[in-house]
Formats: structure tokens, sequence, C-alpha cells
């Protein structure tokens, strides 16, 4: 019977084990995707802005371009919305992807918190965040010249993040 009392302990040991080891696993934002070294999923709607046409095609103007999904009901988007806005004006091309949201209140967040994006994609239904393999908001994509996805973050973008991806991005501009 006692060595049945070491049981509990070595369940606690084991789990303990592998806490640490999850602990270990350096950046868990960059989950891998399927879709690294792949052209951006094919689409085609109207801007949120303007009502003007895009495409897949017409995402990256023939320069590299973060992609940001974002929601006006994330509060994650709203804390990297600065951040965003900071990287615009540096001369960052960003495009949005309104992901699951109202097309009204994207609109009025917008004008409330200053606009980063050459364009909004608007995604109510979800679609294209589904075979972007999103996970929720906010996820960035980084987009090569010719609109290959070189790059995937999910979480905020903050000064941390940008050491790496920016790197990667100022690679791409060459």
């Amino acid at each position: 019977m006692r060595p049945l009392l070491f049981v509990p302990l070595l369940i606690f040991v084991a789990m303990a084990v592998l806490f640490w080891i999850g602990l270990g696993i350096e950046d868990k934002t960059s989950l891998p995707s399927p879709l690294i070294n792949q052209p951006f999923p094919a689409f085609e709607t109207l801007s949120l802005e303007r009502g003007e046409s895009i495409t897949a095609a017409s995402l990256t103007n023939n320069e590299p371009t973060l992609v940001n999904v974002w929601a006006t009901w994330c509060p994650t988007c709203k804390a990297e919305h600065a951040f965003l806005n900071d990287l615009a004006k540096q001369g960052v091309r960003i495009i949005g992807i309104n992901y699951k949201d109202d097309d009204y209140k994207a609109r009025q967040w917008l004008l409330a918190y200053g606009n980063p994006y050459v364009w909004n994609v608007p995604d109510p239904d979800g679609r294209l965040g589904l075979e972007l393999g999103v996970y929720g908001a906010p996820e960035t994509f980084l987009l090569d010249a010719d609109g290959v996805i070189r790059a995937k973050h999910i979480g905020d973008l903050n000064d941390r993040v940008w050491e790496r991806l920016g790197q990667q991005y100022e690679a791409l501009k060459r």
C-alpha cells in the first residue's frame, strides 16, 4: 500500500517537467504555417474605406507588405494600433484585414484611432481568415514584393517583435 502513496507525487513531478519544458519554448507566437513561402490566398472584394476593388494581386504594389488581421472587438488590436500607426509613419506598407467585424464600427475605429493601413479588406464572415489559418486577432503576415507569405506572427506587434520581423521586412526591400 505504501508505494501507492507516491503515485500523486510522481504525477506532480511529471507535470512539473512538462510545464518546465513548455516554458522553455522561446517564441510561442510564431507557429508554423503551411502558407509560408506560398502566395497569399486569392480573393476579390471592395475596400472598407473607399469601396475600391481589391484582389490578392493588388496587395503588395511590388513592395514588401505587412498584412495585419484586426477587429474592433479585439482589445489586443487596440493595444497594438499605436505601434502600427508609428510603423506606417516610417513608411512601412500595411494592409488591414478587418476580421469578423462590422464595417461601420471599423470605419469609426479608424477615424478615432488613426488609419495605418493603405486599405482594409473587410472579412465579416471570416472566410479569408480561415484560408489564412487565422487563430484570432491580431495576427500579421509578411509578404514579399511578389505577394508570397514569408512570415506569420500571432499576437500584437511591438518593439520586441519588430526587431525580428522588421529585419525580415528590410531584407525583402533590398
